[in-house]
């Protein structure tokens, strides 16, 4: 039998390469859209608001909005030099929730090498390794289930562009993402832009966005 500084030397290639498999995940967010036929752009201005009031005036709100008014700039909108002279009011929020907890449960005795299977014996090596499960175990003597938990979390962003002139709403949008990061400074701009590829979309339809780490993104209708 293997001694345990062995066992060790086997197993960290493969847990840095699980670990950086798990850090390639690609970014998937739900995204539903409804306008009205949008003005040119040609010629029209805009300016990015906060919907939340609380969040007006911040520094984390100013970043996240360069990101929305950097999709309406590439889209060929104007950015005014302030509300009260732009053409449309884009209102923008953001949120994370505090998250739940998932369990999952995979076959023991089999699924790796030896007893250990999975590598998720002795407290879950496996579980930490395999992508930042919050706790594993399985008995490496008896063969029972490796029983995974970790935190998961929801995020989304909103959109909405009316005409400031006369108040008529344009457009409505939003993206979600179920991920295990509550980080808003990585979710926000990947939420942003899964929320403007292929703007503005079908009204009514929602989308699935898939954002590979090379920017390449995939788009299917949900059910």
């Amino acid at each position: 039998m293997p001694s345990m500084k062995t066992f060790n030397r086997l197993a960290l290639p493969v847990a840095l390469a699980l670990g950086l498999s798990a850090c390639a995940t690609p970014f998937k967010a739900d995204v539903s859209r409804f306008a009205v036929p949008l003005p040119a752009p040609a010629g029209q201005t805009f300016a990015v608001v906060a919907e939340d009031p609380k969040l007006a005036g911040g520094l984390e709100f100013a970043n996240y909005a360069n990101a929305v008014a950097a999709e309406l700039t590439e889209l060929g909108y104007t950015k005014a030099a302030s509300p009260e002279t732009a053409d449309m009011l884009v209102r923008f929020d953001y949120r994370v929730d505090g998250g739940r907890e998932r369990v999952r449960t995979d076959p023991g005795v089999g699924a790796g090498f030896g007893p250990w299977g999975r590598w998720g014996g002795w407290g879950g090596w496996g579980g930490g390794w395999g992508g930042g499960w919050g706790f594993g175990f399985n008995d490496p003597f008896l063969g029972g289930p490796n029983v995974r938990s970790y935190t998961i979390y929801t995020s989304g962003v909103d959109v909405k562009i009316d005409r400031r002139a006369d108040g008529q709403r344009l457009f409505e949008g939003k993206a979600e993402a179920v991920s295990r990061s509550n980080r808003l400074p990585r979710l926000v701009p990947n939420l942003v832009d899964a929320l403007f590829t292929g703007f503005p979309g079908n009204s009514g339809e929602t989308v699935r966005i898939t954002i590979r780490d090379d920017s390449e993104k995939t788009v299917r209708a949900v059910d």
